[in-house]
C-alpha cells in the first residue's frame, strides 16, 4: 500500500469496525501475491471501501473515465490506483483493466453491473466473463452483506447496520480459457456467460442466510464459515 491508500485503509477499516461492526471472514483466502480478480455483488456504495479494508493488499478499483480530470477527486484516484474505465463498457477500459492485471495486482469487479435496487444478487453481465477469460488471474468470489441495508440505493444517509464480507476460495478457469483461444465467435459468448454465471453462483454460496439469483443459498460446507 502506498501513503495515500494506507491513510485511506485504516480510516474505512475504523469506521466500519466501531460504527457498523463490520467482520471479515476468510480474507486469508485471498492470494497474498501476483493478479487477483475479486468478484463481489454490489448493493451500496460501501462496498468498494468494505471490501479493501477487509484486505492487507492494495485493491484497485473501476471509475468513471470523466471523474480523473476533476481537481482533488483526481489526484486521489489515481493515488489509490483507480482503473479508469468508459461507463459504456468501451475497449480503452477493458485495456485498462487487462493490463492492470499483468502488472500483478488486485481489482475489484462487480459482475451484476451496478447496485441491486431490491436487495437481491441480480444475473451478473456477460462482461465480467470476457475480462475472465482474457486475463490469466484466478477469481475470488466475495458476498458483501448488510450493506443494502445500512446505505442501499433507496437511502438518503447511511444507517448503523451489521456489516459482513465473505471471501471465497479462487477459481480458476483454465480448460475455459484453453477453449476460448480456438472456438468460434459463438462459442466464445457462450464461455463468456458460463463464466459470468458460474462466478454468481459462488458468491451465492457464501453467505448462509441469503438467498442466491432465484434460488435457495446452497449450505456451506461444516468448518467453512470465519469464526
Amino acid at each position: 500500500m502506498n501513503v495515500p491508500y494506507f491513510l485511506a485503509w485504516c480510516f474505512f477499516r475504523v469506521c466500519f469496525g466501531v460504527f457498523f461492526r463490520a467482520r471479515f471472514h476468510h480474507a486469508e483466502r485471498v492470494p497474498a501475491c501476483g493478479p487477483v480478480i475479486l468478484a463481489a455483488n454490489h448493493a451500496s456504495f460501501f462496498d468498494p471501501p468494505l471490501i479493501g479494508s477487509g484486505l492487507r493488499r492494495m485493491v484497485n478499483f473501476l471509475a468513471r473515465d470523466t471523474l480523473f480530470p476533476v481537481p482533488v477527486v483526481g489526484w486521489w484516484l489515481r493515488a489509490w490506483r483507480v482503473v479508469p474505465v468508459d461507463r459504456e463498457g468501451g475497449a480503452t477500459g477493458l485495456r485498462n483493466i487487462l493490463e492492470r492485471l499483468l502488472s500483478g495486482v488486485v481489482i475489484l469487479l462487480f459482475p451484476e453491473g451496478t447496485r441491486t435496487s431490491d436487495g437481491r444478487l441480480q444475473p451478473a453481465r456477460s462482461g465480467v466473463g470476457l475480462i475472465v477469460i482474457k486475463s490469466t488471474a484466478p477469481v475470488v468470489p466475495v458476498r458483501v452483506c448488510g450493506t443494502f441495508d445500512a446505505y442501499g440505493r433507496h437511502h438518503r444517509w447511511p444507517r448503523p447496520r451489521r456489516l459482513t464480507v465473505w471471501y471465497g476460495s479462487p477459481m480458476n478457469f483454465e480448460k475455459l480459457r484453453a477453449e476460448a483461444k480456438t472456438c468460434s465467435k459463438p462459442r466464445l459468448k457462450e464461455i463468456y456467460a458460463e463464466v459470468a454465471v458460474e462466478i454468481m453462483a459462488a458468491i451465492a454460496t457464501l453467505d448462509p442466510t441469503a438467498s442466491g439469483v432465484g434460488s435457495p443459498t446452497p449450505p456451506l460446507v461444516p468448518g467453512n464459515l470465519g469464526k
